[in-house]
């Protein structure tokens, strides 16, 4: 494990950790997926694996407070082999792993570069959580925000870090609106609103493009990474 990178209180906005490994080596971009709980984090992570695991050497590390719940559902759907996929069990509020003591998240992303690398990419999912959840800069170089519409469609007007300084929102299970009464036109209205230029995705994995808007992103993300 290489844990020797500065673990403070870092605000969204703070400069990344380094991009070399200890060795020299370039490192792998590594993407935080955030959102509440139910919103959809570990599904879409599973189809961003199904959609880029041909192209791309990838790995995923999930996080819950005293479980591996995610981390085997994605075992179960075999979106990637069994040693690209690890857990972090946080024993308490995800914030603490994703932003505020970062150890534990690190160790994991640094041991899964050194037993399967090199990578190209690593996916760090946080435990379900608020709309204040944000990842430190020292352990992701972008953000996703998830948030579904069966959470009521005045979530992007509420705001929140999460939802306003996200690199991408998603707002999940669009297929659910009808349903739920959520209106998707007021959704987006909101939360281009609050977000200004920082791009939102409204997407249903259950519909044929699937991921293909937030995979498309990623790409984007590590064509910029490795330029």
């Amino acid at each position: 494990m290489h844990l020797d990178h500065p673990h403070t209180h870092d605000s969204p906005s703070a400069v990344s950790a380094d991009a070399r490994r200890p060795d020299g080596t370039r490192r792998a971009l590594r993407i935080g997926l955030g959102g509440p709980v139910g919103s959809g984090k570990t599904a879409t992570v599973a189809a961003l694996c199904r959609a880029l695991r041909d192209e791309l050497s990838l790995a995923v590390v999930t996080n819950d407070i005293y479980t591996r719940e995610d981390a085997e559902f994605l075992l179960r759907e075999a979106v990637l082999p069994p040693e690209r996929i690890t857990a972090v069990e946080t024993g308490a509020c995800p914030h603490t792993a994703i932003r505020d003591d970062i150890s534990a998240n690190l160790e994991a992303v640094e041991d899964l570069e050194d037993a399967v690398g090199p990578l190209d990419l690593v996916l760090v999912e946080s435990g379900g959580d608020n709309l204040t959840a944000t990842f430190s800069k020292g352990l992701v170089d972008a953000q996703i925000f998830v948030i579904d519409v069966a959470g009521g469609d005045d979530i992007p007007r509420k705001g929140g870090p999460g939802v306003t300084t996200a690199d991408l929102l998603v707002v999940n299970k669009t297929d659910l609106a009808p349903y739920v009464g959520s209106d998707l036109a007021r959704m987006a209205a909101d939360a281009k609103a609050q977000r200004a230029e920082l791009p939102v995705v409204l997407q249903s994995l259950r519909s044929e493009d699937g991921v293909t808007a937030v995979a498309r992103w990623v790409r984007e993300r590590l064509a910029a990474w490795t330029a």
